[in-house]
């Protein structure tokens, strides 16, 4: 374990937030039950415009400097007055929540991916945040791995660069084999 569950519950938790379309309220309700989110929801269109607000600004700890996630995070610690309590429910067991279960959903799911990069900073490992590596994929993704290997946001990105690069080096290799024939 290179987290924290709670923090790598939350890095997760964010990053599939940006990942996510929303494109309705059932699927912020659908988002909210995968990944255990709990507290109070007013599940309205305006709850759902405030976590699409979010999206943005969440990417963009995925491609700042150390300094500017730093800031970024206190400037969202800030903002939500977030208050930090050791709480227990599900199955993570102790953890840490800074916000109130009254607080809006997005002020919770801010405040959670906040507190994690906390943990990210503190332990020197922002590279384990990146973009998938795939062509045309803007996928975010935490790198949980030991030797932080994780190129892809999902199996489909990895099988599709893989087999894009099988085929290229099979028509170089036959188009070599072809001109040594004439």
């Amino acid at each position: 374990m290179i987290f924290a569950p709670d923090t790598e519950l939350a890095l997760q938790a964010a990053a599939g937030l940006v990942n996510d379309d929303l494109p309705d309220l059932a699927s912020l309700d659908a988002f909210v039950e995968q990944w255990g989110w709990t507290g109070s929801r007013r599940a309205d269109l305006a709850e759902l415009a405030s976590v699409r607000e979010l999206q943005p600004r969440l990417r963009e700890l995925w491609t700042l400097h150390e300094e500017g996630v730093a800031e970024a995070v206190n400037a969202v610690l800030r903002e939500t007055g977030a208050l930090p309590q050791v709480v227990v429910h599900g199955s993570v067991g102790y953890h840490l929540h800074a916000t109130r279960p009254e607080a809006p959903l997005a002020d919770r799911m801010a405040v959670e991916a906040a507190m994690a990069m906390v943990d990210v900073l503190r332990q020197g490992e922002l590279r384990r945040l990146h973009g998938c590596a795939a062509p045309g994929c803007d996928h975010l993704l935490v790198d949980l791995t030991k030797n932080r290997s994780r190129r892809f946001c999902s199996d489909t990105c990895a099988n599709r660069t893989n087999v894009a690069a099988f085929r290229a080096r099979r028509t170089t290799s036959e188009g070599a084999g072809h001109d040594a024939v004439r």
